[in-house]
């Protein structure tokens, strides 16, 4: 409940190309505020139902519905994963001088794609990821459309900073 899903138009029809990202509301260790050239920053905060939101998770349309499912699938946990495991509103950091993806984005999805197969012979339910199974317009065709909200990236807002 803590995670904000929303969509954007890919820009073009190619099948190469962003599918989804996954975007931190909050600084290094969860933290609020972030000093930086001597000004201290916020990030745009998002509350729903009362709830702060600590990540931002978009899908590109159609471009993400039209991979294969087992791509979908990976593009997921390619996402999920870089959420911090503190879950506190940071990204998982790997290390290195590539921190996100580690040396290679390529080493990164094949590790993605294990847990996803694990995770889809450790019996999860199929009902739950079966609308994963058909592209853009097969699910436009079933339900009459596809309808997501779009929710721009959060800014960096300018903040007085707190007393000490």
């Amino acid at each position: 409940n803590r995670l904000l899903f929303a969509v954007t138009q890919a820009r073009s029809s190619r099948q190469y190309g962003l599918q989804a990202r996954v975007t931190p509301l909050r600084f290094a260790e969860g933290r609020l505020t972030r000093q930086r050239r001597g000004v201290c920053y916020q990030v745009q905060r998002y509350v729903v139902g009362g709830c702060e939101m600590l990540y931002l998770v978009t899908f590109c349309l159609p471009r993400f519905l039209d991979q294969d499912f087992d791509d979908k699938f990976i593009t997921l946990f390619h996402e999920l994963y870089h959420l911090s495991p503190a879950f506190e509103g940071d990204l998982r950091r790997l290390g290195g001088r590539c921190a996100l993806h580690s040396h290679s984005q390529r080493a990164y999805d094949a590790q993605m794609a294990v847990m996803a197969r694990a995770y889809l012979a450790s019996g999860a339910d199929p009902a739950l990821h079966a609308f994963l199974r058909l592209d853009f317009a097969q699910l436009a065709h079933r339900h009459g459309g596809v309808v997501g909200v779009t929710v721009p990236r959060p800014r960096l807002l300018p903040v007085q900073e707190p007393e000490a």
